[in-house]
C-alpha cells in the first residue's frame, strides 16, 4: 500500500499548465494516440472547469506532484430516466502504480457520483488491461455484457 500521503481534488485554472503533461502522457505514452495540439488540450481541460455540468477532472497529488487523474463526464440515460456519470479516464503514472492510488481515485469518483445523485457510474476498459479489470472487479464493478455494440464515426 502507499506510504506517502496523497490528496485528491478537482483541478482548477491554476492547475492546467501542470496538468497538461500528465494528460499528454496518458494520451500518447499509455494509449499510443497522436500527440494533441497544446491549444486543443488546453481548451478541452478548461472547458470542463468553465462548464462543470459537462464533467469533472480530479487529480491525485503526492508531495506537490500530480501522479494521476480521473475524468467524469455527465450525461443522461433515457432508459434509466436519470443522469449518469461516465468514468472516461482513470490514470496513474508509471512508478506510482500498484500502490493503491488507482483505488483511491476510483473511490473518489464513485463517491462524487453518489453524492451528486447520479444513477450509475459506468466505464469501459481495454480487454487486455488486466490490472484495471482487477481493480474494477475488486470494487464491485459489473461487466454488463449487454447486447450493445459500440460504433463511432470520425468527424
Amino acid at each position: 500500500m502507499n506510504t506517502v500521503s496523497s490528496y485528491i481534488r478537482p483541478i482548477d485554472f491554476l492547475d492546467v499548465e501542470k496538468f497538461m503533461p500528465l494528460v499528454k502522457s496518458y494520451i500518447v505514452d499509455f494509449y499510443k494516440c497522436p500527440i494533441p495540439f497544446d491549444e486543443e488540450l488546453f481548451n478541452h481541460i478548461t472547458s470542463l472547469i468553465k462548464e462543470p455540468v459537462l464533467g469533472k477532472q480530479f487529480v491525485i497529488e503526492q508531495e506537490d506532484e500530480f501522479v494521476g487523474f480521473a475524468t467524469l463526464y455527465f450525461t443522461f440515460s433515457t432508459t434509466k430516466v436519470s443522469k449518469i456519470a461516465i468514468l472516461n479516464d482513470l490514470f496513474i503514472k508509471g512508478g506510482h502504480r500498484g500502490k493503491g492510488l488507482g483505488e483511491e481515485l476510483f473511490e473518489f469518483a464513485l463517491n462524487y457520483s453518489k453524492k451528486h445523485d447520479y444513477a450509475v457510474m459506468s466505464w469501459k476498459t481495454a480487454s487486455d488491461n488486466e490490472q484495471a479489470q482487477s481493480l474494477y472487479n475488486k470494487k464491485g464493478g459489473t461487466i454488463t455484457n449487454d447486447h450493445w455494440i459500440n460504433y463511432e464515426i470520425k468527424l
